[in-house]
């Protein structure tokens, strides 16, 4: 297999190639990213020599680049590039628009130009918008709620209206919210840890009971392996771990884990358009590929916490960047 993962040096996408390295050690990965604040190849440290491994620095939207890459040979794409912060996509969505709509729709063409067989649109549950009770399937309307939400279900049409007009390969998942190693600590749970353990406030939004559904990033690469390898072109998958937690029922829990006291919480005024509950019905991707998550969230958050309390040195380079200041100003989590 000769794989293009595109941000690949984000928080997810490093996860996933280096499960696809130690899972398909045979496959050669090409790995295309920006590197924008939340791109970092320290992520990817050790496995930068490693054969069958490349890096380029480049953005999908570049069409000519995209285009030099994969006329080199590519069986499938995995597409995690994009913009994601939903507080940065309110303060300005131009960024989003380009890469997350714009760049999809070039990687869309170049697999068709250069016949890729596989074309992966890693998505997100935020497009279909909050729901109170029950859970969304892959047949609920799309309703996002902040531009970030609606460049993804734009992107995810696009895909769509290639499948159904030219056959494109095309396969998406949307998966809720992920934690683990290499996280950005702009994100709920590695902002809360690295700040509790510098005995930081650690701002919540609104009245804290706004309700995710939280995945360890193994569990999703795994699911989007199967995909890959086993998916239907034209379907889409839902990718969840059915752990819901209110954001503080995840802070207490990680205060907890670092012996902190709960006075470090506060309050701060909520988003806007602040989605209240994500839910996902994962019975098609459980039933067609036989997947269901392998980790429980106090396990898998607890490995977290011991990862990042480890690899202090590569938060405290994050956290002392010139993006500190302003994600810590704006209290800059999901």
């Amino acid at each position: 297999m000769r794989l293009l993962v595109t941000g690949g040096a984000g928080f997810i996408g490093s996860n996933y190639i280096h499960y696809v390295v130690n899972e398909h050690p045979q496959w050669e990965i090409t790995n295309l990213d920006k590197l924008t604040y939340a791109g970092n190849l320290e992520n990817l440290r050790d496995i930068q020599d490693k054969p069958g491994y490349n890096f380029i620095q480049g953005d999908i939207a570049d069409r000519e680049l995209v285009d030099g890459v994969l006329s080199q040979g590519v069986d499938a794409i995995v597409n995690f590039a994009a913009e994601s912060h939903v507080d940065r996509s309110i303060l300005d969505a131009t960024p989003f628009i380009q890469t997350n709509i714009h760049g999809t729709q070039i990687l869309l063409e170049g697999t068709r130009k250069y016949g890729i067989k596989r074309f992966i649109q890693v998505s997100t549950d935020e497009v279909y918008g909050s729901i109170d009770k029950g859970s969304f399937s892959e047949f609920s309307p799309l309703s996002p709620s902040s531009p970030y939400a609606a460049s993804k279900a734009a992107a995810d049409l696009l895909c769509l209206a290639y499948w159904k007009t030219y056959r494109t390969p095309v396969i998406i998942t949307r998966c809720t919210n992920n934690y683990g190693p290499y996280q950005f600590p702009e994100k709920l749970i590695p902002l809360a840890i690295t700040n509790a353990f510098e005995d930081k406030p650690i701002p919540v939004y609104g009245d804290g009971l706004n309700k995710r559904d939280w995945i360890f990033v193994v569990d999703h690469c795994r699911a989007l392996d199967m995909v890959l390898q086993r998916g239907k072109p034209g379907e889409i998958y839902n990718i969840a771990s059915n752990e819901e937690k209110t954001n503080l029922e995840v802070i207490y829990g990680l205060l907890q884990l670092l012996d902190k006291p709960e006075s470090l919480i506060q309050f701060v005024t909520d988003r806007p358009g602040h989605d209240r509950r994500y839910a996902l019905d994962t019975a098609k991707i459980a039933r067609e590929l036989g997947w269901k998550p392998a980790n429980s969230f106090e396990e898998a958050l607890g490995a977290t916490v011991d990862w990042y309390l480890k690899n202090e040195s590569w938060w405290r380079r994050i956290k002392s960047s010139e993006y500190a200041s302003y994600y810590e100003r704006m209290y800059l989590h999901r």
